[in-house]
């Protein structure tokens, strides 16, 4: 095709779209489902009219093919897990008895039963159930769900692409299941998949799917030769098949590599690819394999992930560019929007002209399709919105927000003095034992406490003017009043205040510093019923006062034990916002790394002895390719070590950890220098703990006892014996007792009996231990 007409064909779609809807109706209705206030007739109902109402907003927009499949009550990869039937044994009577409610035991776990494991789907922050797989799994076909979807959106009249997790990348994501050895490899499995995939696709074919995109977003990684091969094995296989829909392959968050040699010359029908941050390798390659004659190219050139106004001209020339490599070019954003949140006509506290800057999914769609036309019929059909495009990116390049000189030259000055402790470890760790007094396996939490029904209320009410500032605090205190209590008489040794003035642990702090902006109906999801309100970093940042010392006093006011101050790192208030994108994001860690050292410093000034930073997104961030790796975390170590530097040796500093592979980067653990680190582990069998000892860690480790992502309360017995599963790998006079996480998001009586098993095991191996 000539590329005259390859601009012709130019169509526009999406891979995916926000699930939880416009006021997160689905979020209300599962955990309504849950405490057994809504029907699973009303739960099912409100998922399909939140389907219904996303593919004809799509398709009113202009998106000429629909995706399905995408939707889901829980994630996608677990419900990969259901459509290829890798169900656990322990789950598969309740996924027999109801599949939505056996999704959900999965994801949650029971009282009896444990939940799969949750990390982060490569380096965003939502969370997948990572497939449990073992030698003797057998998989087993079961297309319900995606041809049911699939019909859905067909009666509806629309053009639409069922999307599913790719073979491949299904298996990388997999873990050994309890039980077997640590070895096993689950790609081994890849040929026993396959057959599933072809009935899988068979079957969708034969409900009236045209196409269906295969995701393998794992290929975007470093693969080694064997996992490469897999990958031609397994499209070479799929490809062959002759009753079968046509095969798009998709990639995203970063370039494809060697994979992509293999992918081109596969016989699928067509390739997605990721044309933001990775344009010129994904360019470069493509070039270089020759392009994909005879095949589709769907071009991510809208960022999937953040929320900034695409550069429309910028990316017409990366799409004018690709148009002579494939039969076919197609306009898309670079990976699903999941990623962004719905529509910034909710927004109603943002000044119009800074929201002109910024693009949600609903954004998004309208840039794609925009594009899509340009290519097709010329960029004189979209000259209004090509100017009023330059004039958008202009004005935000142009504003004094986003650049403050005496933030600049602060950040100019740091010296690498100012990144390290005044002494060693060793005698940090002496005084901290003189100054805090704790016993062998201190006891602590990660820092909130749940956050109830009467707290989001006042918070409410505070902000519709039914209750002043002085009443707001009347309620905190007494909030925090009622935590100190609770863990005074639990026994817990290092207390916490329990945040019940935060309402998100990043975005309390972009709206106290300058700098961020603050959305009201941002959200995204963060797994299941877990959604967040990233703030916006759009400027310089500062700190113009404290923001913790007020509540951190008064706690420690009420009790004669440690309260620890509770901040959030560097890094994670970059991962957890959509970060600015015109400068290194190095430079702005080091602008939010010196206002924490600020707060650091206050709270240490008013008595405060333990205070931890919070890093859970440090893994997270951790770039795709190993290549990049090294830059990446000198910039976000050092960031952390500003932040905490400039503290007296007795002061003792924690970071917190959650749900990630910590393996992948235990050297840089080592070096944020923090002198306790709290990791979650419980769901993993504190693999983490001897991924520690194996690094020679040496400073205090608290490896998580207690899983708090799931209802189910722990017995003292499996808390113990998690413990002296830890004290294998980490000695009893460096290891902490302590929750996976924070505490927010469970109920109170959980969190009661839970702390309480906690405590009553800790006190059981304190005994061991001086007995043996």
């Amino acid at each position: 095709m000539t590329t005259k007409s390859a601009a012709a064909a130019a169509r526009a779609t999406v891979y995916g779209y926000p699930r939880q809807g416009p006021n997160r109706e689905l979020k209300k209705a599962i955990e309504g489902y849950w405490r057994g206030r809504v029907t699973p007739d009303a739960l099912r109902t409100t998922a399909a009219e939140l389907r219904a109402a996303n593919w004809r907003q799509l398709a009113d927009a202009g998106i000429h093919e629909v995706p399905t499949g995408d939707f889901s009550y829980y994630d996608h990869v677990l419900d990969a897990t259901v459509m290829v039937g890798a169900i656990p044994e322990r789950h598969r009577d309740a996924v027999a008895a109801d599949t939505v409610d056996g999704c959900f035991a999965m994801a949650r776990g029971t009282q009896d039963v444990a939940p799969l494991e949750m990390t982060k789907w490569f380096d965003t922050n939502y969370h997948y159930l990572v497939p449990e797989l073992g030698p003797d799994t057998v998989f087993t076909a079961d297309s319900a769900k995606q041809v049911a979807e699939l019909k859905e959106a067909l009666a509806l009249g629309l053009t639409a692409r069922p999307v599913l997790v790719g073979p491949v990348t299904y298996l990388l994501l997999a873990k050994p299941a309890p039980g077997v050895p640590a070895d096993f490899e689950p790609l081994t499995l890849l040929d026993r998949l396959l057959p599933v995939y072809a009935e899988v696709l068979a079957d969708l074919r034969a409900a009236g799917a045209e196409w269906v995109q295969l995701d393998e977003p794992a290929l975007v990684q470093d693969r080694t030769p064997a996992e490469l091969n897999a990958a031609e094995r397994a499209y070479r296989g799929l490809g062959a098949l002759t009753d079968r829909p046509k095969l798009l392959i998709a990639s995203y968050f970063d370039r494809l590599g060697d994979a992509l040699p293999v992918l081109a010359k596969a016989p699928v029908d067509g390739l997605a690819l990721d044309f933001t941050e990775s344009a010129a390798a994904n360019l470069d390659a493509l070039a270089a394999v020759g392009g994909l004659p005879g095949k589709r190219l769907v071009a991510g050139v809208v960022n999937g992930r953040n929320i900034w106004v695409n550069d429309l001209e910028k990316s017409l020339s990366t799409l004018g560019t690709l148009l002579g490599l494939a039969d076919r070019v197609d306009v898309a954003a670079s990976c699903s929007l999941l990623h962004v949140p719905l529509d910034t006509g909710l927004e109603r506290d943002i000044e119009p002209q800074l929201l002109r800057w910024l693009a949600f999914a609903k954004q998004k769609t309208a840039e794609i399709v925009t594009l899509a036309k340009g290519l097709a019929q010329g960029t004189g059909t979209i000259a209004a919105e090509l100017a009023a495009n330059r004039a958008d990116l202009t004005s935000r390049a142009g504003s004094p927000i986003t650049r403050d000189p005496a933030v600049r030259s602060r950040a100019a000055a740091v010296t690498d003095a100012d990144t390290r402790r005044s002494q060693p470890y060793d005698e940090r760790a002496a005084a901290q034992r003189a100054q805090l007094r704790l016993p062998l396996l201190p006891t602590t939490t990660i820092g909130s406490f749940p956050q109830t029904g009467e707290l989001r209320t006042a918070r409410a009410d505070l902000r519709g003017g039914r209750i002043d500032a002085a009443g707001y605090e009347e309620r905190i205190e007494a909030e925090i009043q009622e935590v100190i209590s609770f863990q005074e008489m639990t026994g817990i040794d290092v207390l916490v205040h329990g945040e019940a003035e935060r309402n998100d642990m990043v975005q309390y702090f972009a709206e106290q510093l300058t700098g961020y902006l603050a959305t009201q109906h941002g959200w995204v999801q963060s797994y299941g019923t877990r959604y967040v309100r990233p703030p916006i970093l759009a400027g310089d940042i500062s700190r113009p006062e404290p923001m913790t010392v007020r509540w951190t006093q008064y706690a420690q006011s009420l009790t004669s034990r440690p309260v620890k101050g509770m901040l959030t790192g560097p890094v994670t208030m970059l991962a957890w916002s959509f970060v600015r994108d015109d400068q290194p994001l190095g430079d702005t860690a080091r602008q939010v790394a010196l206002a924490l050292r600020d707060e650091v410093n206050d709270l240490e000034a008013a008595g405060t002895s333990v205070i931890q930073v919070d890093e859970p997104a440090l893994r997270e961030t951790l770039p795709l390719r190993s290549a990049d790796h090294p830059a990446y975390l000198a910039w976000a170590t050092e960031a952390f070590r500003l932040s905490t530097s400039g503290v007296r040796p007795d002061t003792q500093i924690h970071t917190h950890m959650c749900y990630a592979e910590f393996g992948d980067i235990v050297q840089a653990i080592d070096d944020l220098d923090a002198d306790v680190i709290s990791l979650e582990a419980a769901r993993s069998h504190m693999q983490v703990a001897r991924e520690l000892a194996a690094h020679g860690y040496p400073r205090e480790a608290g490896p998580g006892v207690y899983d708090i992502h799931s209802p189910r309360v722990p017995s003292a017995e499996e808390a113990a014996s998690l413990l002296r599963t830890g004290l294998k790998a980490i000695p009893a006079e460096r290891l902490w007792v302590n929750p996976d996480c924070g505490l927010k998001t469970r109920g109170w009586p959980e969190t009661r009996a839970s702390l309480e098993d906690l405590v009553a095991a800790a006190r059981t191996v304190r005994e061991e231990l001086s007995a043996s």
